[in-house]
Parts: structure tokens; C-alpha cells; sequence
């Protein structure tokens, strides 16, 4: 298998994407990319997952990964609390508090409340939250603009599709979830548009802003049930934005035979799972582990706190790994693509 990546305009459009961003329009990309040389003195960073926990194999790991890389690069202790349920966010984050640690990450937008109220009773303690927005002074919030990569996805799924069949779905209906969903029809509307084809996605109505969703991120059954009934209805690529929910969709196209196809999201599936890394055809990147290594970097030296990072096509805080072969033609078309979402003239939600 041979793999294939498209990079940004920043570093040259070439085989791989490194693509991010899902945030507040007042999001600055200089935050997160400010210096990560160590502060001194050096403290002790934690982290606090949402219930994916930290094997998810995606979102949580890769966040975990950026907390491990910050203490090799930065010389910090770090310890990390697993959520089994959403009863165990506030807790944990007390945990934390009582143990003294200089700055707390959390990872998850459904941590967003529990972190808002950490940080306004503890204002001396510096936090940053994946996927949610600044909600105090002393917290800074890491978002990423997924909607681009995944616009890309859905391009690609659209001109390799071979049942003119697509589907997405979704864990919870919240926006860092949805904002790919949309990216992905998005993708496959203008590819439709531009090549006067019908490719329809299963699972997502852009005009409804809706779609299918499991209805948590942890059930693999569940990946393999929707899997199966978008298959049923002639899908054969599908892009799960759920989690650990989606590694039974890849379960389930391990079982097809080659008949279904999966998209990986947040990071390169075809590593993390590679026990089925036959199954992806491309991976949507969410470079969290890069932004929370320059984020434990900000707050041990008391910046990043009130600000947002934002991470785009454009500064390489998102991507897209392609790990099926593609044509000339279509990595050319995608170079273009590309070019348009960076400079405005084809919007990606």
C-alpha cells in the first residue's frame, strides 16, 4: 500500500495533508505556534480525558501523546486522569487542583463546563481545552477548523467511489463532531457540482444540519451497526467521526471483504490501528498532540490563557493522510482544492 500525503500551501501542495481548525473566529494560530522551550522552573502538566480515554486510538491518544512530548521537550512531570463517565470530569479536575499541577488540559468539548468552573474558582492555575473556545482568562482553548481536511475527504471519497454511494457518521451531536460531517457533504457537493455527477452521502443533510449519530463514543457494536446499514444502502466509503464507535465500522469493513471502505479521523488510522489498516483509504488529521505540547509550553511560562488557537490548512493544524493510491489527475484537483479553501474562494461548511 502506498501512502500518500497533501501539505498545506505553507509548506507546498505535495502528496499529504497537514490540515486542523474548528474554532472562534477570534482564534490566533500564533498562540499554540509560540516557542516551547522549556520555562523555568519547569511543573507538573496533567491531563484529563474524556471518556474515550487514552488507548482510544485517536483523540484522546494523540492529546496524550503532546502531554508525553511535552515532558521529553520541556522537562515537566505529567499525570493524566481517565473519565470513565461525565460524573468523573469535575472530580478529576479537583483531583488535579488539590495535587497542585501548573497547567490542567482537558480533552473534549463535553469537558467545556466542568473546565470553565475549574478555572474561574482557581484563577492562579492555567488550563487549555481541546475543542472548546477560551471560557476564562486563565484557559486557553485549542480548536481546529476540521471542516477543511474534511471537505478534502470528501472530494476523494466522492471520485473513488465506485457504487456513487458515500456515508459519515457521527458520536454525539455536538459541534466538533458535526463541523466534520459537514466538511466531508461539503466535499462531495462540490465535487458533484464540478463534475456534473450525483455521488450522495448517507448519514448527514447539509441544508438540515443533521444526521446519523450513535449517540455516544464508546459503543464498537454500534460502529458496526451503522456501518453495516449504510452498506446495506449501497455506501461503500464511510467516515465514522466517533471515537473508539468507529473502530467497528473498521471491524465491520475488515469483514466485507473489501466491499466497504473507511476514512480515519483525527489521526493516521492505518498506525494507530494497524491491525486494520488495510480498511482506510485516508485518515482526517487533528494535529492535537502539536497543540498541546506548544500549549503546556504557554502556560508554564503564564501566556495562552484568554486566547484560542485555531488550527487550519493553512498552518498545518489539520491534514490529510491518503494511504489508497490515487491518480495524478486526482492529487492534482486536490492540490487545487486545497488552494481554494486556503485563499477563501471555496468554502469548506
Amino acid at each position: 500500500m502506498r501512502k500518500q500525503t497533501i501539505k498545506g500551501l505553507a509548506v507546498g501542495l505535495v502528496a499529504v495533508f497537514a490540515l486542523a481548525a474548528c474554532g472562534s473566529s477570534s482564534s490566533s494560530s500564533d498562540t499554540v505556534a509560540a516557542d516551547t522551550t522549556p520555562a523555568a522552573p519547569t511543573g507538573l502538566a496533567c491531563e484529563v480525558t474524556d471518556t474515550g480515554g487514552v488507548d482510544d486510538k485517536g483523540f484522546n491518544q494523540i492529546a496524550h501523546e503532546g502531554l508525553l512530548q511535552a515532558e521529553a521537550s520541556l522537562g515537566v512531570t505529567t499525570e493524566v486522569l481517565e473519565s470513565a463517565t461525565d460524573a468523573d470530569y469535575a472530580p478529576n479536575l479537583q483531583s488535579f487542583i488539590d495535587k497542585g499541577c501548573n497547567v490542567i488540559v482537558t480533552v473534549g468539548f463535553l469537558l467545556a463546563d466542568a473546565t470553565k468552573a475549574a478555572a474561574e474558582a482557581n484563577p492562579t492555575v492555567q488550563f487549555a481545552i481541546v475543542d472548546s473556545n477560551t471560557s476564562a482568562a486563565n484557559v486557553q482553548g485549542l480548536t481546529f477548523a476540521t471542516d477543511q481536511p474534511s471537505f478534502l475527504a470528501g472530494y476523494m471519497a466522492a471520485a473513488t467511489t465506485k457504487t456513487g454511494i458515500v456515508g459519515t457518521f457521527g458520536g454525539i451531536n455536538i459541534p466538533p463532531v458535526s463541523i466534520f460531517m459537514q466538511g466531508f457533504a461539503k466535499g462531495v457537493e462540490y465535487y458533484n457540482a464540478q463534475k456534473g455527477t450525483s455521488v450522495k452521502v448517507l448519514g448527514w443533510d447539509i441544508a438540515k444540519q443533521d444526521g446519523t449519530f450513535a449517540g455516544n463514543f464508546n459503543s464498537l457494536d454500534d460502529g458496526r451497526n451503522i456501518a453495516k446499514s449504510q452498506s446495506d444502502e449501497g455506501a461503500d466509503i464511510i467516515f465514522p467521526v466517533a471515537g473508539p464507535v468507529g473502530l467497528g465500522s473498521a471491524a465491520f469493513a475488515m469483514e466485507s471483504a473489501g466491499k466497504v471502505k473507511i476514512i480515519g479521523v483525527d489521526v493516521d488510522m492505518s498506525v494507530s490501528n494497524a491491525t486494520q489498516a488495510e480498511v482506510y483509504v485516508a485518515s482526517v488529521l487533528k494535529k492535537i498532540d502539536a497543540a498541546v505540547l506548544a500549549a503546556v509550553g504557554s502556560a508554564l511560562k503564564g501566556e495562552g490563557g484568554g486566547t484560542d488557537y485555531l488550527g487550519t490548512l493553512e498552518n498545518g493544524g489539520v491534514g490529510v493522510a491518503i494511504t489508497s493510491t490515487i491518480t495524478p489527475e486526482l492529487q492534482a484537483e486536490l492540490d487545487a482544492v486545497t488552494a481554494g479553501i486556503i485563499d477563501g474562494s471555496i468554502v469548506s461548511k
